[in-house]
């Protein structure tokens, strides 16, 4: 009992949630679904996973607990049939698993296995990388290099960085922001994936077309609001400062981080749980082997070669093929150069079992996306927060900011809050001030808005990947990152306002 009131005293506010939910549903007393949403209950689940990962940093089972949440909510108590299943099942799950999971942990076991990514290190520590500083400004280098995604960027950063910024000793905290911050926000500013593509079908609707004629006109928009994503610009900036060791606050625990690892040269914190398994961390080249740069480089052109170049020629783009060719290409590099087949699919399989845990909170992530989509988390949100924006036309960029990073922190997805806000709110900024630049000062404060909580919330799939490539602790990621971040936000948002503000002048 003493540990239930001690260490474990959160289990009665989960409980307590449970409890009022399940008698609220066998009462009758749920809110019944109106307007796409379940009223406030629609926040429940979100907001409750939330919490849940604060106090217990515990992901797994804040996730889990917000898709029972969400099953209360809605009345479907068989949460594994109603969403896990259907969820699971999905195209974009699978693609999750086979590409960003398996074939990234098995590229990482066998780079393990064959040493490549740590030759390449070695070369970039003896001739170009001479200091942490150094290490993290290459990091925020190959992040703006590697711009094609939020999950691309990543996982291609985090992987190249590490070796090089662990002989640095670099903390993993560090690490992972750089990574995570060089990932979304560099995509929104610099055009050339795939962004302005999707958002653009997302705009291009009969309710705007006397303001946005086509897909044509819906890019342009999209060119000519970057400048005026001011959340995009500011995370990129900090980056560079902090990597730059240039920025005068950084923060408690991200200070506290790079201190222990100066100091200390421990990496992570005492109690983390860092999401790369032992099979990733230690290097295990079998003997008579002799690790080569070209076991990095086979692997890592491939992937760059069949991502980008398609896309910059056709226009089409080839991840999933890039990373499945990536993978056979570091197999066959390993197997010509004299390691045997045995000991390759040894790699394979232990960096496999080493991302284990990112892929479990990658599926309870996608199978909360799918209840915050059921009680209509995101059109709550919206419905109740636009009334604000009649009363003051010149506070509008900036709540929309501050909506967008709500709903976007809630789902863990700029993809899925575009989805949702762009087709609201871009007719309401259109309605209230036809203004070319009040319109695109709303359009860039909806870009960076939904990037804050692609970048920063613990479910989100970057957040998730920057730890698992950087071999960081889920939620030291989060509790370091997300003071620096919120500081960019809350001054893009002072942005939004003064620049609407001198517009309505």
């Amino acid at each position: 009992m003493q540990l239930i009131k001690g260490k474990y005293s959160w289990l009665w506010l989960v409980a307590l949630c449970v409890a009022v939910l399940w008698l609220a549903s066998t009462l009758d007393l749920v809110v019944v679904e109106n307007q796409g949403h379940y009223g406030f209950l629609a926040l429940v689940p979100a907001l409750a996973t939330l919490a849940i990962c604060f106090a217990t940093r515990n992901v797994i089972f804040a996730l889990f607990m917000g898709v029972v949440l969400g099953g209360l909510v809605t009345g479907k108590f068989n949460v594994v049939q109603e969403f896990l299943i259907p969820s699971l099942g999905t195209r974009r799950f699978a693609e999750i698993l086979l590409v960003y999971l398996w074939a990234l942990g098995g590229l990482l076991g066998i780079w393990n296995r064959n040493g490549g990514a740590y030759a390449f290190a070695q070369y970039i520590s003896d001739r170009h990388v001479n200091s942490r500083r150094s290490a993290l400004f290459f990091t925020w280098l190959m992040g703006v290099i590697f711009h094609q995604g939020g999950t691309i960027s990543t996982v291609l950063t985090g992987t190249t960085v590490r070796p090089v910024a662990d002989r640095e000793k670099v903390a993993h905290e560090e690490l992972a922001y750089v990574v995570d911050s060089t990932a979304s926000p560099v995509a929104t500013i610099i055009p050339f994936n795939v962004w302005p593509v999707y958002v653009a079908g997302l705009i291009t609707l009969p309710s705007m077309s006397h303001y946005i004629a086509d897909r044509d006109a819906a890019v342009s928009l999209f060119l000519k609001a970057i400048p005026f994503n001011f959340y995009g610009w500011l995370a990129v900036m900090f980056t560079l400062l902090f990597a730059l060791d240039k920025l005068p606050w950084v923060g408690r625990r991200m200070r506290a981080a790079r201190q222990r690892a100066e100091e200390t040269g421990e990496l992570d914190s005492p109690d983390a749980e860092p999401m790369l398994s032992k099979e990733l961390i230690e290097q295990n080249v079998p003997e008579g082997y002799t690790p080569s740069m070209i076991d990095f480089f086979v692997p890592i052109g491939i992937l760059l070669g069949v991502s980008i170049i398609p896309y910059l020629v056709a226009g089409r783009l080839m991840v999933f093929e890039a990373f499945g060719l990536a993978l056979i290409g570091s197999m066959l590099s390993s197997i010509i150069r004299g390691m045997s087949v045995s000991d390759v699919f040894d790699g394979l399989i232990d960096g496999i079992k080493g991302v284990t845990v990112g892929a479990i909170i990658l599926a309870l992530a996608v199978t909360l996306a799918k209840v915050s989509e059921t009680v209509g988390a995101s059109a709550f949100v919206i419905e109740n927060s636009t009334a604000f924006f009649t009363a003051a036309p010149y506070i509008l960029p900036g709540v929309l900011m501050l909506v967008c990073m709500l709903v976007s922190f809630s789902v863990g997805s700029s993809w899925g809050t575009y989805a949702v806000v762009f087709p609201i709110a871009l007719p309401l900024a259109i309605a209230i001030a036809p203004d070319p630049m009040f319109v695109t000062l709303s359009f860039g404060a909806i870009m960076g808005g939904a990037v804050f909580g692609d970048q920063c919330s613990p479910i989100s799939d970057t957040t998730i990947l920057s730890s698992l490539a950087c071999g960081s602790d889920l939620m030291d990621h989060v509790f370091t990152q997300l003071p620096l971040a919120l500081t960019a936000a809350g001054i893009a948002i002072a942005l939004y306002t003064a620049g609407a503000m001198f517009l309505s002048v």
